[in-house]
């Protein structure tokens, strides 16, 4: 029997079967797209996501990056990571290293799709195969999650991201956050002559119509883009639990606040680790308290900010009350990173 079944190969599920291969597990993943697979992305790892990866084995080039910088059309403030580099990279790159790492490891991937679950006391059967656990990696909008009955009612204003690429030079070492009034634009540089865009906003439009409203920043991005745009939402994903018997949710899939601050990668890679220490140690029901301990800050700063930015005149006092408050700003980056 199978000890671990992984149903989705992106970034968490990889993550997941090599942390139980380096358990000396067998991990077998089922994905039915090749790698890489592109998605919508700010592609900036904290680092306590560079740190995952250093414990995963993974090595993958990317910009090293030194901080978070707010600005808007008057201020601007900004925070070095007190613990080490994040790293800002292209999803295909940090996919493709996560997949070789995999290979090396001796996991399967198996093409296919997990579209239904039978479970009792001693394993799971899903897609064919027999395990002693399965681990839902399939994404913001889990069909997993959704089978086992484990999503709850989205609440507040539906935020999307859009995100594409321009082949200009990086202009700074910092992760930019941009503020408007619908939206923020994130700025991340992943390559010596690649930078990625990502825009969030509750307002639905195009992604020229977003970046008209960062002058400055569109500024900067003169030619054409390097990719075409990609998008995702709605962001936020209420989930009731992410464990439901011998079944586990993890990434994406396990509930999603908002890509605001983020955190997303990072914190899927740390909550693989997580998942397999909660099966090695026999007490994978454990899994939903150590996660929900794991993000609770993210959660939290991440809730807040969203909430502000329900009201104008409250999200334009963001990046002016960080730059009359540094020291305050800096404590969150940490908090975060």
């Amino acid at each position: 029997m199978i000890d671990v079944l992984i149903a989705g190969g992106g970034p968490a599920g990889l993550a997941t079967a090599i942390h139980a291969a380096l358990a000396g597990m067998e991990a077998v993943v089922v994905e039915p797209r090749a790698v890489p697979v592109d998605k919508a992305c700010g592609e900036g790892l904290m680092p306590s996501g560079t740190a995952a990866l250093g414990s995963l084995g993974v090595r993958v080039e990317g910009r090293p990056l030194r901080g978070i910088r707010y600005l808007d059309r008057r201020y601007a403030v900004e925070a070095a990571f007190r613990d080490g580099a994040g790293l800002g990279v292209r999803r295909t790159a940090l996919h493709a290293a996560l997949a070789r790492r995999a290979r090396e490891l001796g996991v399967e991937v198996v093409p296919g799709k997990v579209d239904g679950v039978r479970q009792d006391g001693h394993g799971v059967e899903a897609a064919g195969l027999r395990a002693r656990w399965l681990v839902a990696a399939d994404g913001l909008h889990s069909p997993l999650r959704a089978l086992l009955g484990l999503e709850l009612p989205g609440r507040g204003p539906r935020r999307y991201g859009l995100r594409r690429h321009y082949p200009v030079a990086p202009w700074t070492d910092f992760v930019e956050v941009h503020w408007a009034a619908d939206g923020e634009a994130y700025v991340t540089p992943v390559g010596e002559n690649l930078v990625g865009v990502a825009v969030l906003s509750s307002r639905r439009r195009g992604y020229p119509e977003h970046l008209a409203d960062f002058p400055a920043l569109l500024e900067r991005l003169e030619g054409p883009a390097a990719t075409p745009v990609r998008g995702a939402g709605p962001l936020r994903q209420r989930v009731r639990a992410r464990v439901a018997g011998r079944v586990l949710l993890v990434g994406d899939a396990a509930g999603y606040v908002d890509a605001l601050t983020g955190e997303g990668v990072s914190l899927a890679l740390t909550s693989a680790r997580l998942l397999v220490d909660c099966l090695r140690a026999g007490t994978p029901g454990s899994y939903e308290a150590a996660w929900l301990r794991l993000s609770r800050r993210h959660r939290m700063l991440t809730g807040a900010l969203v909430g502000t930015r329900r009201y104008r005149t409250a999200g334009r006092l963001i990046v002016p009350a960080a730059r009359r408050m540094p020291s305050l700003f800096g404590a969150a980056v940490h908090a975060l990173a």
